[in-house]
């Protein structure tokens, strides 16, 4: 019988970097943005550290044995839950920015979704990205085969009973053929 239960394989842990890469990004673009000037002063008087804090403390991010969920924000929280089999494509992104950081970003496609962005999922700064990656890869396997040795089984029985039942109404036939 198969299990149903959802066993949490690995949570990933972020580097605290992420914090200090999240404030500068947002300082950038309040620094060009004409309206995002009035807001800078508040921004590199604490505002700034706070908000990257309070973003920091909600990644996270959960390999189980049949999904990845990942989850930021706290203003706006978004939170997405991938089944393993789903998973089509793992990538690195890291530009220069993020490489004087030592952050990471792994970007995961999937297949379906109705638009761009509702097949993808990016999570940045996580510790041993490289592990991680290849954790999600091995476990991604594991579903996959055992999703195809369960329906190769099922539709082989599937076939043999079907076959048996041919087999069973053409000997009723021929049975009757004899007692004519």
């Amino acid at each position: 019988m198969e299990s149903t239960a959802e066993v949490i394989i690995n949570s990933a842990t972020f580097n605290p970097k992420v914090k200090t890469y999240i404030f500068l990004v947002v300082l950038f673009f309040l620094v060009v943005s004409f309206i995002g000037l009035v807001i800078v002063p508040f921004w590199l008087l604490g505002l700034g550290q706070w908000l990257s804090n309070k973003y920091f403390h909600t990644l996270t991010c959960d390999l189980s044995n049949k999904t990845l969920k990942f989850s930021k924000g706290f203003i706006l929280h978004i939170e997405k839950t991938i089944p393993l089999e789903n998973i089509q494509d793992l990538s690195f992104i890291g530009g220069p920015f993020l490489r004087y950081f030592g952050l990471t970003m792994i970007k995961v496609e999937t297949a379906g979704g109705g638009h761009h962005n509702s097949n993808m999922m990016s999570m940045l700064g996580i510790n041993d990205a490289v592990q991680f990656k290849n954790q999600i890869l091995e476990q991604r396997e594991r579903v996959i085969n055992e999703k195809y040795s369960r329906s190769s089984t099922t539709s082989t029985a599937g076939t043999d009973i079907q076959l048996l039942q041919e087999i069973k109404n053409v000997l009723i036939e021929i049975k009757e053929e004899l007692k004519k």
